[in-house]
């Protein structure tokens, strides 16, 4: 395999949000440029090499570190100052938030910027191409036959299942969904809830807490959270599900809605990140007040309850996806990024 022009570190192992970018975008940038990602935990779909080759990549030619993490940022900068390999330095921002002194200082030492959207562009002292994020429409796709699926999952066919992903903490509403839940569910036999994500030790208490409220209530077999799946059950549970949640209290841009979207299930979502964005309030989903629980309650009690909507709405957000939010339009804009890169005296 020849060297590659450009290197997208990924130096977590975890899967977290920058990850999924990574595992997502990389093979269709892959058919592009010679792009390959490197660092722990990737799946062996991803092109990638290891990192002592990313480290020791030959002086011959100049090539692009794509970074999405501050540890990336200066690992680039020991590379190119250090060790003295020719990497041009690019940096991805979705952060909707002042940045630390450190985080400022290696935001300057870049060769260029992409911010995830306009808010993200705002927070950054320097000027950013916007570039939206994308979904890989022919991974993320209706399924054939979702009551099959469901029985491979062993969810219920019959339910109509809201879902909520992500890391299990106060950050991305988790209790606004299980107090609404708790609201709704009792007159509702049919729906149910199901959450993925990580629980990491520092929020446990967070988690149980909630989960004594569910069984407080009697409604554990209708509450469940699934703990941490692999990228491949992850697709596979959205799928499954009739009505996505992602009532975060902040967000940098959140992926979760689109990739749902084009699974064709229609969200509820609040006002943070990008979600304004992505989602067509009434028409693919609902948009709400961040932090609100009456209004999440409100907006998830529309769906549950007209199925003929909530099926039309999954339908137009699928279409919408497609149309507007398709991974090779993001592929493109950063190729053309790295391209004028790799063109600078």
């Amino acid at each position: 395999m020849a060297d590659p022009l450009v290197i997208a570190p990924n130096l977590k192992r975890r899967l977290s949000g920058v990850t999924a970018t990574v595992v997502r975008l990389i093979p269709v940038q892959a058919r592009l440029i010679a792009i390959r990602a490197t660092g722990p935990g990737l799946p062996p779909e991803v092109p990638h090499i290891p990192l002592i080759r990313a480290v020791l990549m030959p002086r011959d030619r100049w090539r692009v570190w794509h970074a999405r993490r501050n540890t990336e940022m200066a690992l680039g900068l020991i590379l190119r100052r250090v060790l003295r390999r020719k990497y041009r330095l690019l940096f991805t921002s979705a952060a909707q938030r002042r940045h630390t002194g450190f985080t400022k200082w290696l935001i300057r030492q870049q060769d260029a910027l992409v911010a995830t959207s306009d808010k993200a562009a705002g927070y950054l002292d320097r000027p950013a191409t916007v570039v939206m994020h994308g979904v890989d429409t022919a991974i993320f796709q209706p399924p054939a036959d979702r009551a099959a699926l469901r029985r491979e999952l062993g969810l219920d066919p019959d339910a109509v299942l809201v879902g909520c992903f992500g890391r299990v903490r106060a950050q991305k509403g988790v209790d606004l969904l299980v107090r609404a839940g708790l609201r709704l569910l009792p007159d509702r036999p049919r729906a149910q809830i199901v959450f993925t994500g990580r629980i990491t030790p520092d929020n446990r208490a967070f988690a149980d807490g909630l989960l004594a409220q569910i069984r407080a209530a009697g409604l554990a077999d209708r509450i469940r959270f699934l703990g941490e799946l692999p990228w491949d059950q992850v697709v596979r549970h959205y799928q499954a599900l009739d009505l996505f949640a992602a009532p975060a209290r902040w967000e940098g841009f959140g992926l979760t809605p689109l990739e749902a979207m084009a699974c064709g299930v229609p969200t509820v979502a609040a006002r943070v990140g990008a979600y304004e964005t992505l989602i067509r309030d009434g028409v693919t989903g609902s948009l709400v007040p961040p932090d609100d629980g009456d209004a999440l309650t409100g907006a998830l009690r529309h769906w549950l309850d007209d199925d003929a909507a909530r099926e039309a709405a999954g339908r137009a957000a699928r279409a919408h996806v497609t149309a507007n939010h398709a991974i090779e339009g993001e592929a493109r804009a950063l190729v053309a990024i790295y391209n004028d890169l790799l063109a600078r005296p």
